[in-house]
């Protein structure tokens, strides 16, 4: 723990939690101790984040003034804990309330904001009020849990201006996406962790009108990335997207399944959304339904080469090609649903995958490209060949599952014990195609346009050679490559593979 002292003289603490470049995380509550947040839902493995422990909360010492509590006021806490760490500009993350103070010191100190998250924030500061409507809207997408009768008949007597702590915690549930144990234990802690004291201070007037604070919004440049639950009623999407588009760079992200606690609800989803967001070497895209992350190499006028990953592997698998490749090249290496920091929505198969890349080409306007793909991810552009001719100017495809039937059939996998980076119900979605896949794959490589390289890796491959030979054989004018590797050609011989591509034109 740290401390310091802000403009007022007031002693405040932050905590620290994980490594790396640091993140000011700002609780809300309004007034609620920053434990709560624990680590963000294991963020702290991406970045080191600094919990400030707000005045009069946690730590850090009450103010001799109480109009100290103002939320525009507090805004200068973090100006002073920016300059206490002696950063530059900061990364700064704010929850519900602490938004609050998000949002005027970024209106405050545009100059001084690198990135802003915004997680279920509240947003009363710029105007946009979360209704009562809202909240029942909300409220009615949970009419099948079995708290749901006791939650909205509290909810009823809110509305009518009745106030008891049993209609509280009959509401509670509300803001949870399950309402289970360790959500339980996450809402009880909060009578030990609110300054209840604090909050009529807190949102006393004179902090602004919130249409100077729209405006002054609008000449932040940094990116802003304001995550909304999808069952949270404060703010809904809809009020979150408003907030979003204030901003010149700004983004809304609904995690699934969520309420006003992401993090806890589903802490994967909630940091894949947050770490991709947060470095500047990932970009994100929504294709379709699901949001995909990508990174890119070269300039940007470069003719594209999208390469996709195969199975339980990521993006940063081809750095070591992609860079190579950029010196010709603008190189896009997507992460397809269930791996790395994409999202992880179930649904998985070959199928799936080749929408994938038919929705991320489409959407970022790249077609038609050169597709390259290892295993899982060959397949998948083999398939999106099949399916979307249009798309594909050359296709390369390394060591590719051969779309037959495997003889013998993959068993039951087992699944490690250790964390993945991948979505463990990919691996068995995925054998079940393998073993039996869809006649139609097979029968249509004959109308795949695309000039195509299958590279092959040789007897030391786990894929069977000959059937790779007779998957080329099978596509019109396709060229047969074996470089003897393995299955992971262009880890193993990058300088080989990338002559074969060049060769091939790419």
């Amino acid at each position: 723990m740290g401390t310091f002292r802000t403009y007022d003289g007031t002693e405040l603490a932050y905590g620290i939690r994980g490594e790396g470049e640091p993140l000011i995380c700002l609780a809300g509550g309004p007034m609620r101790a920053a434990d709560y947040l624990g680590d963000l839902g294991g963020l702290g493995a991406h970045r080191r984040l600094v919990l400030l422990h707000l005045r009069g909360t946690g730590d850090s010492a009450v103010p001799a003034d109480p109009a100290g509590y103002r939320r525009d006021r507090q805004a200068d806490d973090v100006e002073a804990l920016r300059e206490h760490l002696g950063l530059d500009r900061v990364d700064l993350l704010a929850h519900s309330a602490g938004a609050n103070l998000a949002l005027y010191y970024a209106a405050r100190y545009p100059g001084r904001v690198r990135s802003l998250v915004l997680v279920t924030p509240d947003t009363s500061a710029v105007g946009i009020t979360a209704t009562p409507e809202d909240r029942r809207e909300a409220a009615l997408l949970r009419s099948d849990e079995p708290w749901y009768e006791a939650g909205i008949a509290a909810l009823d007597a809110l509305r009518s201006g009745q106030e008891s702590p049993e209609i509280w915690d009959a509401v509670r549930p509300f803001t949870y996406g399950r309402w289970d144990e360790a959500a339980r234990a996450h809402a009880a802690a909060r009578e030990s962790q609110f300054n209840f004291g604090a909050i009529e201070h807190f949102y006393a007037e004179g902090a602004g009108e919130p249409a100077s604070v729209r405006a002054a919004l609008a000449g932040v440049r940094a990116p802003v990335l304001v995550l909304a639950g999808e069952l949270d009623g404060g703010p809904r999407p809809a009020r979150a997207a408003e907030l979003a588009a204030l901003f010149p760079d700004g983004r809304r992200v609904v995690q699934a399944g969520t309420a006003h606690f992401p993090w806890l609800d589903d802490p994967g989803a909630f940091t894949r959304a947050v770490a991709a967001f947060l470095d500047a070497d990932v970009h994100s895209v929504q294709a379709g339904d699901v949001r995909l992350a990508y990174r890119v190499w070269g300039h940007e006028s470069a003719p594209p080469v999208v390469l996709a990953h195969g199975r339980c592997g990521n993006s940063v698998h081809w750095t070591h090609v992609a860079e190579r490749l950029a010196a010709t090249r603008r190189v896009y290496a997507v992460d397809l649903r269930g791996h790395g920091l994409s999202e992880w929505p179930g649904g998985y198969g070959y199928a799936a995958f080749r929408d994938d890349l038919a929705a991320f080409v489409t959407t970022l306007g790249l077609g038609p490209v050169d597709l390259v793909g290892h295993s899982m991810g060959g397949a998948a552009a083999l398939l999106l060949a099949e399916e979307r001719p249009e798309l594909v100017r050359r296709l390369v495809i390394e060591e590719p599952p051969p779309l037959l039937p495997l003889d013998p059939p993959r068993p039951p996998a087992v699944r490690p014990d250790e964390p993945l980076d991948f979505d463990w119900p990919l691996v068995p979605a995925t054998d079940a195609e393998l073993n039996e896949p869809d006649p139609a794959w097979w029968d249509r490589l004959e109308a795949v346009e695309a000039p195509t390289l299958v590279i092959a890796g040789g007897p030391a491959s786990s894929i069977p050679q000959d059937r790779l030979a007779a998957l080329a054989a099978r596509i019109p004018g396709a060229r047969l490559v074996t470089l003897d590797a393995g299955h992971l050609v262009h880890e193993s011989r990058p300088a080989e593979f990338l002559a074969a591509l060049e060769d091939f034109g790419i």
